[in-house]
């Protein structure tokens, strides 16, 4: 020991030390006492001792810390390989701390050459001790450079090229045009269109935009108020609807509006969800034609040449404003009419109502609907509450009916409208068949002053039909609530998160796929089933791919249901909650997206606290892997019920008979709360509470009114709100569907717009809205949290182009052929507000400099 000037900046690295020790050392022992990792309470010992050391202005700290350095690096290669993110969560503290000891303040406070007493030999132990942390030091920035060439999650391949692959089947769609959902009504997010290649999309630019003026943040908007929708191109037209419900006609080569409809939806709505995902189109007597394989150009569509119109200028002047049973509006009253309806264009509402309209000037189609106009998916209804039902999809449209689905309202209550399928005849609106889940044998239509089964399972995703077949195929929610299941039906138990093939005619049921037994973690089917022609042992099988919220990706003949790539049952957890039993066995595809299971080497953080309280959250909730009960001490659900897959669904390509995915991984939380009545509030603020906002008609998610259990669900995140597992959290990949082989698999999409600091770390972030496909082997996607859109060559992978959004993009693209003969890619940005990505209201044309032939 020896006396001297003590260096402000030594005693602040010390204390610094002392407390990083401290704060480790007690969570490290908690992790221990929970079963977890050592490391933290070792290295929390490691760091207090050097601390004290370096107070003391010991040289030995040194050495110490030179030790602690070496061993954090040997613990994180070993838990973490080369792989950049979790090496830096877990060296980015101690290597930081490293450098600073390495610079002169810290140094000239450690040793003092005028009052050592033994000035050699201090010299000499204190230059050993720097050289040592120099070393160490040294080696982990070594390490850490090599894994910046490293990606473990990558995988590498190319497509194989076909020569003569099967054709593309357009169902009577021109080639540059976009008449449902997913292009037609197999549902493949597949353009035949091939101008935009892999050597010329770096070339693309904006070539018009338009704003809707329509953004989230009015009065009375849920959270979850997104800008969805995927355009429809007919003719010369662009047509599409915005959150608030307008419809929207635009010239499809100049971006200028036509005509635009607001259809006054009902004030005072019970939403969780307030969203237009698209319009549905029906063209007239023109589908003979069509469906004989005659494609007009692309200027042919006559039906659309009327001169620019405003509807809503145009409406009539009524005293008073008649309404259907429910409280909604009746369309035909209060709206422009026209009886001249030769095409249909179909528009769901927030308010439960099908509006049927001219595509010409938007006017409403009088002779539908008995004279309204519209469709009120109110009747024969349960437990009407406006705002718990309606479609946030659009409908599926055959040669003869409308077919649709509806939402209700999640974790609410037990008493809730029915899941209800119902097909209407496409000329008049009038009832055809209903399809109960909870009453799957009775079609016939329902009579007046009955009611469908309350609380039925429901279908809020898209539809997709086979009208060669006569089936369309239904993809099933749960039951509410989501999270219980003791008291279900074994009908409800059949049809729950399945995939259901209903006839056209009579709207029976043909078969049934369940993707998830006895659902306890709301693993609803939330994506559109995709249909295709696949080659198979040298003979062609018409296909259904069925992506699944936990990662499975079901490959069925769409004719019977029966698998085409292997399906095995594997044992899961067992211990529901009380009242409740789970599943035995869960299905798994031979294609699959499922990711490994989560151990405490898999948690992340910005450093090696909220990493450590991560391991700890870990250990205290209740995991055994996928398909782990709810429970009441609180589950973690991986993947959770964002999804794998969500309502973007994949991208099929008819020709190559591959899948374009954007696979997710992101853990949530569940937690079981035990209600004592059906009236108090567990998980929302009371109405009286301090600060609550006043009252409105939006409702009181997850409380379970009338179930054993409310449940509280979030995501898994650190102190600092970031993911606790380890990134990356998003990709982009392409499967082989006939085998069931990953091709390639990439990370996409950077934290610019998630983090604080506009960093743009490329770390793979989730995607919510679809990809789409072309034949001109392009693949593009808007939906990453990050404000880009983006174009991939789909034979390996490579990013190709980006272009910057003003807006989150959670909406799948389009592409379509301009009447100045370029190819066109739609994008919408509009945000979405459960995910707290930017609000905005753009419609966005890209398109080449010029035609590229």
């Amino acid at each position: 020991m020896y006396s001297g000037q003590r260096s402000p900046a030594l005693m602040v690295t010390a204390a610094l030390m002392v407390a990083i020790g401290l704060v480790l050392l007690v969570g490290g022992i908690q992790l221990i006492a929970l079963g977890g990792s050592w490391y933290y309470a070792i290295a929390g010992a490691g760091f207090l001792a050097t601390g004290v050391l370096l107070l003391v202005r010991k040289p030995a700290a040194l050495w110490l810390y030179a030790v602690l350095l070496l061993g954090s690096l040997a613990w994180a290669y070993w838990e973490a390989g080369l792989d950049w993110w979790p090496l830096a969560a877990r060296l980015g503290v101690p290597f930081l701390l490293g450098c600073w000891l390495l610079t002169p303040w810290p140094r000239r406070g450690l040793f003092d050459r005028r009052n050592s007493p033994e000035p050699v030999q201090h010299r000499a132990r204190s230059k050993g001790g720097w050289g040592a942390v120099l070393v160490a030091a040294g080696l982990v920035l070594a390490v850490s450079i090599a894994s910046w060439f490293n990606d473990p999650h990558r995988i590498e391949g190319v497509v194989p090229q076909v020569a003569d692959g099967p054709p593309a089947v357009t169902e009577g769609v021109p080639a540059g045009e976009w008449h449902a959902y997913g292009r037609t009504g197999h549902g493949q997010r597949y353009s035949p269109l091939d101008q935009i290649t892999p050597e010329n999309v770096d070339e693309l630019e904006v070539a018009w935009e338009y704003r809707t003026g329509d953004v989230r943040g009015q009065p009375g908007d849920p959270v979850e108020t997104t800008f969805e929708v995927t355009p429809l191109k007919i003719g010369d037209r662009l047509y599409l609807c915005t959150p608030h419900q307008s419809i929207i006609a635009l010239d499809a080569t100049t971006g200028e509006e036509v005509w635009r409809v607001d259809p006054q939806i009902q004030g005072e709505l019970a939403l969780q969800h307030l969203t237009c995902r698209g319009l549905s189109y029906h063209p007239g007597p023109t589908s003979d034609a069509l469906a004989a394989g005659e494609e007009p150009s692309v200027n042919a569509a006559t039906p659309q040449d009327a001169a620019p119109t405003r509807a809503v200028e145009d409406a009539p002047a009524a005293a008073t404003t008649r309404q259907t049973p429910s409280g909604a509006p009746v369309a035909a009253f209060d709206l422009p009419t026209t009886d001249d309806c030769t095409a249909r264009l179909f528009m769901p509402t927030a308010d439960g109502r099908v509006i049927a309209l001219n595509p010409d000037d938007g006017r409403i189609c009088r002779g539908f609907g008995n004279g309204t106009g519209q469709i009120d998916l109110w009747a024969n209804m349960p437990h009407v509450n406006p705002g718990s039902y309606y479609s946030t999809s659009p409908a599926v449209v055959t040669e003869s009916l409308l077919i649709i689905g509806g939402t209700v309202l999640d974790n609410v209550s037990t008493t809730e409208p029915s899941g209800v399928i119902r097909a209407f005849d496409v000329d008049t609106g009038e009832l055809v068949w209903n399809w109960d889940p909870a009453n799957p044998g009775q079609t016939d239509p329902l009579p007046d002053g009955q009611t469908y089964t309350p609380t039925s399972p429901n279908s809020w995703s898209i539809s997709s039909v086979d009208e060669k077949l006569g089936l369309v195929y239904v993809p099933m929610g749960n039951q509410p609530p989501d999270q219980w299941g003791g008291n279900r039906s074994p009908e409800v138990e059949r049809i729950s998160s399945s995939v259901v093939a209903l006839d056209l005619e009579t709207g029976a049921l043909r078969w049934v796929f369940q993707t998830v037994h006895h659902d306890l973690w709301d693993y609803d089917v939330p994506s559109q089933p995709s249909l295709i022609d696949l080659t198979i042992d040298g003979r062609q099988v018409p296909a259904l791919v069925q992506p699944t919220k936990q990662g499975e990706v079901f490959v069925l003949d769409r004719r019977s249901g029966e698998p085409l790539l292997p399906v095995t049952e594997r044992p899961v957890p067992q211990g529901a909650a009380e009242g409740d039993w789970a599943a035995p066995t869960q299905p798994v595809s031979a294609l699959s997206y499922d990711p490994p299971p989560l151990q405490g080497r898999d948690m992340f953080g910005a450093s090696l606290f909220d990493q450590m309280a991560c391991r700890i959250s870990l250990h205290k909730l209740r995991y055994e892997g996928r398909y782990t009960p709810p429970s009441v001490e609180g589950s973690l659900i991986y993947p959770g019920n964002f999804g794998v897959f969500n309502w973007g669904s994949v991208a099929v390509d008819p020709v190559r008979q591959v899948t374009f995915t954007t696979p997710a991984r992101l853990a949530f939380v569940s937690r079981l709360i035990p209600r004592e009545d059906d009236s108090t509030l567990y998980v929302n603020e009371p109405a009286d509470a301090k600060d609550a906002p006043p009252h409105s008609a939006l409702p009181n998610l997850n409380e379970n009114f009338g179930a054993p259990f409310a449940v509280e669900m979030g995501p898994f995140t650190s102190m600092l709100g970031l993911p606790c597992q380890e990134p990356p959290w998003g990709f982009v990949a392409v499967s082989d569907l006939t085998t069931g082989e990953h091709i390639w698999r990439h990370k996409n999409g950077t934290v610019r717009d998630a983090s604080p600091l506009p960093l743009p770390f490329e770390m793979g972030v989730p995607s919510l809205g679809g990809p789409i496909m072309t034949a001109g082997g392009v693949a593009f996607l808007s939906g990453t949290l990050d404000y880009y859109v983006r174009g991939y060559d789909v034979d390996n992978g490579e990013e190709l182009w980006r272009a910057r959004l003003p807006a989150g993009g959670q909406a799948t693209p389009m592409t379509y052929l301009g009447s100045d003969g370029r190819q066109y890619l739609l994008v919408i940005a509009g945000g979405h507000g459960s995910i707290d990505t930017r609000a905005g209201d753009h419609v966005i044309a890209y398109a080449l400099p010029s035609v590229q032939r």
